[in-house]
């Protein structure tokens, strides 16, 4: 695997109505960013009226992590397919948190 090339796994933009989208964006690298134990690489975003409200990524040098509005935790990999439920979860919460604003 150390001669692999990364790989664009998937790189999507998903409207949930006129002023919500997701971004989602997943690598796979030959060796883990640093900070990550995993061979990925991704950037998952809900953007509401213009401003990212959600976010998973696991940035150089951080590791995996996810911001919901101006708060910022660890968040645990497993797979790609728990990532992109987690992230879709987290999505349906602040819809129904935010649903009156």
């Amino acid at each position: 695997m150390s001669n692999m090339k990364a790989l664009l796994l998937a790189s999507t933009r998903i409207p949930y109505s006129e002023s919500a989208f997701a971004e989602l964006v997943l690598w796979r690298l030959p060796r883990p960013v640093e900070g990550s134990t995993h061979g990925f690489k991704y950037r998952l975003a809900y953007v509401v009226r213009g401003e990212c409200v959600l976010r998973y990524d696991n940035e150089v040098g951080k590791g995996d992590h996810r911001h919901v509005g101006g708060i910022e935790s660890a968040y645990t990999f497993t797979t790609p397919e728990k990532l992109i439920a987690d992230f879709q979860r987290d999505i349906e919460r602040w819809n129904d948190e935010n649903r009156n604003s």
